[in-house]
C-alpha cells in the first residue's frame, strides 16, 4: 500500500509539473507576443524622430555643399574678370599680342585635330600669287 501511495504522489507531482510548465510557457509566449505587438507603436515615434534628424542632417549638408559651390563660382568669376582685365591691358599695350594669341590658338587647334589642315593659296588666272613672286618677273 505504501508503494501505491508513492506512485499516486509521484503521478500527482508530474501532473503538477506539467501544469506549471504549460502555464509558464503559455504566459511567457503571451508576454513575448504582447511585447512584440506593442514594440511598433512604442518605437514608431522614436524611429520617426531619428528619420527626421537624418533628413535634417542631409539637407543641412546639401545646403553647405551648395553654399560652397556658389562661393567657388563667385570666386572663379572674380578671377576670370581679373584675367580678362589683364589680357585687355596687355592687348592695348602690345597690339601684336592679339595676333600672337590667334596664331597660338590656331596652331593648338591644328595639333588637336579640331581644324582640318587645308591651305588656300591665292591665285590670279590659275597661277599662284606668292609674296616672293613679283609682277615684274
Amino acid at each position: 500500500m505504501h508503494t501505491t501511495n508513492y506512485d499516486a504522489i509521484m503521478a500527482d507531482l508530474h501532473a503538477g509539473q506539467k501544469r506549471f510548465y504549460a502555464l509558464t510557457g503559455g504566459l511567457t509566449a503571451f508576454f513575448l507576443l504582447a511585447i512584440i505587438l506593442a514594440w511598433g507603436p512604442v518605437m514608431r515615434p522614436w524611429t520617426q524622430e531619428r528619420l527626421g534628424m537624418a533628413n535634417l542632417a542631409r539637407a543641412t549638408y546639401e545646403n553647405k555643399i551648395r553654399a560652397e559651390a556658389a562661393a567657388a563660382e563667385a570666386e572663379a568669376a572674380t578671377l576670370r574678370a581679373q584675367a580678362i582685365a589683364i589680357v585687355g591691358a596687355v592687348a592695348k599695350e602690345y597690339p601684336e599680342y592679339r595676333a600672337q594669341e590667334f596664331i597660338g590658338a590656331f596652331a593648338g587647334a591644328l595639333e588637336g585635330g579640331t581644324i582640318p589642315q587645308t591651305f588656300y593659296v591665292p591665285t590670279r588666272n590659275n597661277v599662284p600669287v606668292l609674296p616672293g613672286i613679283t609682277e615684274g618677273n
